[in-house]
């Protein structure tokens, strides 16, 4: 079956008057809609065919359709017009952006929160490091005090970390040497994740009397790495679910509140295919966020850093203003950060790639 320009024309216009009401929408709805010039029998007709194609689904107590997943996909990908944002848009989103430049320590929350109420949805803001996994560089072992030793591990990032470590009684001045150049020998250049157990055998063996040791210093090197690739995520805003009519129902908002944690918005993908990235339902890789939408945008922080901010939402959210707001927002935080500007006051479209 054909997706016609009148199937996605008709396909738009029950998304967009969806996302306005939340209730099914039915042909006479879409026919009265400024220009649509066909019936509402060949509305009707037409919505058949696109719930058959996938593109709509039928709740049981209507006769209205409302989108799928698959429906709003394409309503994303191709017929999603884009939301310009007003001069008073911009401005206040400006003085909201200015007001936090002094609170630097403490601006990916003020972030977060200031995309929630921009939004009116529950947001998030995460920072990362960018570019090659954290490696190890180089070790060295250093004497101390009679029976211990300081652990020095440095890594690709230009971090340097230490411990103090105690020494068996069996262990030498020359099995230290010997330690140092198995550990540089064997783990240099490797990640956390390619630190397996049959490297830690090899270097055990390697280590001599020292072998005892080999254990402790892999665990400690493992956690430095599995640190230095961590992400600081700030979620706010979660209660503001329950405006939304999808989430009346106490059982549904509570399934979703109570998942969606730090950790959930950790394992979002980062935006890859473009600036800004939008995850619709069941596309979500958290099983807890199926039935709900996620937006997100990255912007440059310095220092070798990356930003994102997102909102997550019911599929049902009106995508090319929260898209519109986000990358005004992305674009004036890395304004922020990197030149200390903020993006002029200007009517401005959003979109997506």
């Amino acid at each position: 079956m054909e997706l016609t320009e009148r199937k996605k024309k008709i396909l738009r216009a029950i998304v967009d008057c969806y996302i306005q009401t939340a209730e099914p929408v039915g042909s006479k709805a879409i026919a009265a809609m400024p220009g649509m010039d066909v019936s509402s029998a060949t509305i009707r007709n037409e919505m058949a065919d696109l719930t058959e194609m996938g593109y709509l689904e039928q709740p049981h107590t209507s006769a209205g359709r409302i989108p799928s997943p698959a429906g709003y996909r394409l309503y994303v990908n191709e017929l999603m017009e884009g939301y310009r944002l007003s001069i008073d848009e911009t401005q206040s989103l400006n003085e909201a952006m200015e007001l936090k430049l002094q609170e630097f320590d403490k601006v990916m929350t003020q972030v977060g929160k200031m995309v929630s109420n921009w939004t009116n949805l529950p947001a998030y803001a995460v920072t990362s490091r960018v570019g090659q996994l954290p490696r190890v560089k180089h070790f060295e072992i250093l004497s101390a005090d009679t029976g211990s030793f300081i652990l020095v591990v440095m890594t690709n990032t230009e971090t340097v970390k230490n411990k103090l470590i105690k020494l068996p009684l069996n262990i030498q001045e020359q099995d230290l040497k010997l330690l140092s150049a198995v550990l540089n020998a064997s783990l240099t250049d490797l990640s956390a994740e390619q630190i397996t157990p049959e490297i830690l055998s090899k270097i055990r063996k390697s280590a001599g009397a020292a072998a005892d040791l080999v254990p402790i210093i892999v665990d400690y090197t493992v956690r430095i790495l599995q640190e230095q690739r961590h992400s600081d995520v700030y979620l706010t805003g979660q209660m503001k679910l329950l405006g939304q009519p999808e989430y009346r129902d106490v059982e549904k908002a509570q399934e979703v509140l109570s998942t969606l944690d730090e950790e959930v918005i950790a394992n979002l993908p980062a935006p890859t295919d473009g600036p800004v990235q939008i995850l619709v339902g069941p596309e979500n890789i958290a099983k807890e966020l199926k039935d709900t939408s996620v937006v997100m945008t990255r912007f440059d922080i310095g220092d070798g850093m990356q930003g994102m901010i997102g909102v997550v939402g019911p599929t049902r959210m009106d995508y090319a203003q929260v898209t519109a707001r986000l990358s005004y927002f992305a674009e004036g935080l890395g304004r922020m950060f990197g030149k200390n500007e903020l993006p002029p006051a200007k009517e401005s479209d959003g979109g997506t790639e």
